[in-house]
């Protein structure tokens, strides 16, 4: 019988996903906004916990992502931290944190680093956040991408319906995910899109 390799770990890093990965092992992800779920997800054996600016609509009763500021962020992933001893803790930089330029992008991820303990961010875009990605990498910050449905962009798409069904669109997703594995990313969140794409 094989052992897995989240089993023998006490703390779940970025080279804990790869080897899972690596040997085909399934990992784990949900979502938290507090402490309590982040304690009851973490005693369960839950590999990540992503905190997710989808706070915005759960907890606050907004429409959309957008209005969720970096601060509201932070108190969320900063009650998530003090919930967890084993989970790898990601959290979104929120909409207007990051896509102005690649400088404020770096002093968002820094302040979510610094002000909760939390092990890396995830943003939403392809090449046009590449600057982004890089500087924030190259900082030491582990980062997450997120391509396909980005809600952040809802206004531009203007539905949550699945995305990359067309040629184009599947073609720039693809490009997108190379673009931003070459630039460092550990892992990349793929959001509604179709299976045979995400393959």
């Amino acid at each position: 019988m094989s052992v897995h390799v989240n089993k023998e770990v006490k703390k779940i890093t970025t080279h804990t996903l790869q080897k899972m990965k690596t040997v085909g092992e399934k990992i784990s992800m949900i979502t938290a906004y507090d402490f309590s779920f982040a304690r009851i997800f973490d005693e369960a054996g839950i590999d990540v916990i992503l905190v997710g600016d989808s706070a915005s609509n759960v907890m606050a009763g907004h429409e959309t992502t957008l209005p969720i500021t970096l601060d509201q962020m932070i108190y969320h992933a900063s009650s998530v931290i003090r919930g967890i001893n084993r989970c790898f803790v990601v959290v979104d930089l929120p909409f207007g944190t990051y896509q102005a330029n690649s400088k404020e992008a770096l002093a968002s991820a820094i302040r979510i680093m610094k002000e909760t303990g939390a092990h890396a961010v995830k943003l939403e875009g392809g090449e046009e956040v590449l600057e982004s990605v890089k500087r924030i990498v190259a900082a030491g910050i582990p980062v997450m991408g997120h391509l396909g449905l980005t809600p952040q962009s809802i206004y531009k798409f203007g539905t949550y319906t699945v995305r990359a069904r067309e040629e184009a669109e599947a073609n720039k997703l693809r490009n997108d995910a190379k673009l931003l594995e070459d630039a460092g990313c550990f892992g990349v969140v793929l959001e509604k899109i179709p299976a045979v794409l995400a393959k």
